[in-house]
């Protein structure tokens, strides 16, 4: 009796006092709670690496430096219930309203994650496996140029990754036919595109007859450095090499050979006229899904496709103008026509040539560089090379791209340039194409947000496309504001850049939403801008093979541009270009909708500050 009388004594006191509100945290509860919760977000990302030996090697670390990654679906599946876990304990252990606004945006991030594995999930067999830069192109890429070399151990691990990359390719054709087990299959062009590139990686000795393949060739490389450093001796250098080429012929050869196997006997299923993602199961679910995945935004297809017509119109406006300034005579698909086949804008087809592209795209990299400090505030460490891409994957009119550094500048980002085809890489389009994917593009974007200190390390790490695209497309047009395309033909390819990335509007969502055939996707492209034939059909087919990846350049380079422009229009005097671009860059890869609350975030703190 006098237990249940103090329980209901103690009710009613509480009764009386009415609910209790919680005291609001103080800034140091908020100082320490976002402290713990970066700590935390280290712990779990270090997890999540260690499920990734590529990305491990990737920032420069050498754990499990003789493994690649598991690509079955059962590690999906595995990696997916981490996440749900993860997400859960953060929520558990956390609350948003005791953190400061950084560590909400990386609360935010981290579930957020979790929501685009969930839905990716949903599509996990509409993905085309071999295609264009697919695994059997990318794994021997990684192990040549990626797997850095300094002790004999390393070398161990090479010849151990070699072994790796023919397991890692048995998966990945388990995921190709798991796909076509329920009818998606990449068009018939990119089953002989992989048949070609994959043949060209067991081509050449020790695989047969003629020179050496281009991996051996890098085995003996490394080796001869090993030896001359005094790192191995003559003895240890010969039984390394034999191991090699025993893990090239017994595990990676017939790895290659049955992916091959299979593409050949499957080709007959496969569609002569390629078709869009709509032709898949689940296929407009897909494509909307791709769409949201890549673009970070809810836009719709024919939302893109509008935006798309009408950049094209704008862009054509701005074209008209730089024709008339070189006095050429002729409608504007004329001048088109003029600049693709003009022999003033081709480099000789020659090794020479090659060598001057690349001078050529170093000497505007020096200049950008130079340039740097009077628009950011923070500027890279890692540096920056030109390199041409490797024979084995090499592709005419192939789209340039950038490889990043390591987080701690040992390896530098690498700019890649397709040069098999000169007349395919007209020298008008050079200058936008080194600020896009150098300084201040791509590399400054990664380098910078690889260097970065005090947010978690994952954001250092995540990457989204529309917001990384978006910087690219952004560079362009930031160079031109900082003074650079002083010759006009040069500006023009600036544009032509530009008008590329607002036909990728048009064509990827005509393709995968509207139906359009590869043809008529090649005849748009070619009727509204300059791009050289070669390109825009090696274009094409990358949309095709990629449902919606396209589109996020020219979405994150608006959403960019109007945060500037609402920046400049409300801060007045007080805006700066270093102070937004390092806001901009100074979180890491963000979705855009976060993106923008930033930047909405820095506009209040400046006007506060003045």
């Amino acid at each position: 009796m006098r237990v249940l009388f103090t329980v209901a004594a103690s009710l009613l006191v509480l009764a009386a006092c009415g609910p209790t509100t919680p005291a609001a945290p103080t800034a140091a509860d908020i100082a320490k709670t976002s402290a713990e919760l970066t700590a935390w977000f280290d712990a779990e990302y270090e997890e999540e690496l260690q499920m990734s030996p590529i990305g491990l090697t990737f920032q420069g670390r050498k754990d499990q430096y003789d493994k690649i990654d598991d690509y079955s679906e059962a590690a999906i599946d595995k990696k997916l219930e981490w996440r749900r876990a993860s997400v859960a304990e953060m929520k558990e252990k956390f609350d948003p309203a005791k953190l400061d606004e950084d560590a909400k945006t990386s609360f935010d991030i981290w579930a957020l994650s979790l929501d685009m594995e969930e839905k990716a999930a949903k599509f996990r067999r509409s993905p085309y496996i071999f295609v264009k830069d697919g695994p059997h192109v990318f794994l021997p890429q990684f192990v040549m140029q990626f797997h850095e070399v300094s002790e004999k151990s390393d070398m161990d691990a090479y010849v151990s990754r070699i072994g790796e990359v023919g397991r890692a390719m048995d998966q990945a054709l388990e995921l190709a036919k798991l796909a076509a087990a329920e009818g998606n299959r990449a068009p018939r062009f990119a089953y002989d595109e992989s048949v070609t590139q994959s043949n060209n990686v067991i081509t050449g000795a020790p695989f047969g007859a003629g020179p050496d393949s281009p991996i051996w060739a890098d085995v003996k490389s490394e080796l001869k450095a090993l030896q001359d450093g005094g790192k191995i001796t003559a003895d240890e250098a010969k039984a390394i090499e034999t191991a090699a080429k025993a893990a090239l012929i017994d595990k990676l050869k017939p790895a290659y050979e049955r992916v091959i196997a299979w593409l050949k006997e499957d080709r007959p299923n496969t569609s002569e006229q390629a078709t869009g993602a709509s032709a898949l199961k689940d296929g407009v679910a897909f494509y909307d899904n791709a769409l949201a995945q890549q673009t970070t935004t809810t836009m719709t297809a024919d939302e893109i496709h509008q935006l798309g017509l009408s950049e094209v119109a704008r862009i054509h406006a701005e074209m008209e103008k730089i024709k008339e300034q070189v006095g050429f005579k002729g409608t504007l698909l004329e001048f088109f026509n003029f600049m693709r086949t003009s022999p003033q804008f081709q480099l000789p087809n020659t090794d020479a040539g090659r060598a001057q592209y690349i001078k050529m795209s170093e000497d505007y990299l020096a200049g950008m560089t130079a340039k740097l400090p009077e628009y950011f505030g923070i500027l890279p460490k890692a540096k920056l090379v030109v390199k041409r891409v490797e024979p084995f994957r090499e592709e005419p009119g192939g789209a340039q791209h950038y490889f990043p550094s390591t987080p701690d500048g040992s390896r530098p980002g690498v700019f890649y340039a397709h040069l098999s085809d000169m007349k395919a890489m007209p020298t008008y389009t050079l200058e936008a194409i080194a600020y896009h994917e150098g300084v201040p593009g791509h590399h400054m974007q990664i380098a910078i947000a690889q260097e970065l200190t005090g947010i978690p390390k994952f954001r250092t790490q995540y990457f989204y496309t529309a917001y990384a695209e978006g910087w690219g497309l952004y560079s362009e047009a930031l160079s031109k504001d900082m003074g650079f395309y002083k010759d006009p033909y040069s500006d023009f390819g600036r544009l032509g850049a530009e008008i590329w990335r607002a036909i990728r509007l048009v064509v990827d969502t005509g393709i995968h939403s509207k139906g359009w055939t590869e043809e008529q996707a090649v005849k748009y492209f070619l009727d509204n801008g300059p791009t050289p034939e070669g390109a825009v059909r090696s274009e094409v087919r990358r949309y095709i093979v990629w449902p919606g990846q396209a589109t996020c350049y020219k979405i994150g380079m608006i959403k960019i541009q109007e945060l500037r422009a609402l920046a400049q229009k409300e801060l007045g005097d007080k805006f700066t270009y270093a102070g937004f671009h390092d806001t901009v860059l100074g979180g890491g890869a963000l979705p855009l909708p976060v993106l923008e609350a930033k930047v909405k975030r820095w506009i209040e703190k400046t006007k506060a500050a003045a």
